[in-house]
């Protein structure tokens, strides 16, 4: 069988009989090729969009993670406040109760020395009615 001339010198003819450069299979796998190409790029769009709405929700949930840790970090020093203030006002009862108890003593020191003066007084009217 003879090759054909055309084939020999480089060109071919395609099935709706054009006249090609490349070779059909070459001309096919390169179109195969081609294709692959595009649905390859498609799923490279489609994996950046996922890969984008991912990272999106990742940050969605880190501010959110801030915001709660920031509100935790609050509710701590509210709660050291609070201590801290309890604190103090125990201390301040405690000096109000000291206070408290030393005008206590004072009064009943008071009410000992008045009591005493009072029966010595009595004690006097009773010897001054006595007299009499």
């Amino acid at each position: 069988m003879a090759k054909d001339p055309l084939a020999e010198a480089g060109f071919y003819f395609d099935d709706l009989n054009k006249l090609r450069v490349l070779e059909p299979d070459v001309s096919q796998k390169t179109s195969e090729l081609k294709e692959e190409c595009k649905e390859f790029v498609d799923k490279i769009g489609q994996f950046q969009k996922i890969v984008g709405g991912l990272i999106e929700l990742v940050d969605e949930l880190a501010k959110e993670a801030e915001t709660e840790k920031m509100k935790a970090i609050g509710a701590r020093n509210l709660l050291k406040s609070v201590a801290k203030q309890r604190e103090a006002q125990q201390q301040q009862l405690q000096a109000l109760i000291a206070e408290k108890k030393m005008q206590l003593e004072r009064y009943r020191i008071e009410y000992e020395a008045l009591s005493k003066v009072e029966s010595e007084q009595n004690e006097f009217i009773d010897q001054f009615i006595l007299q009499k």
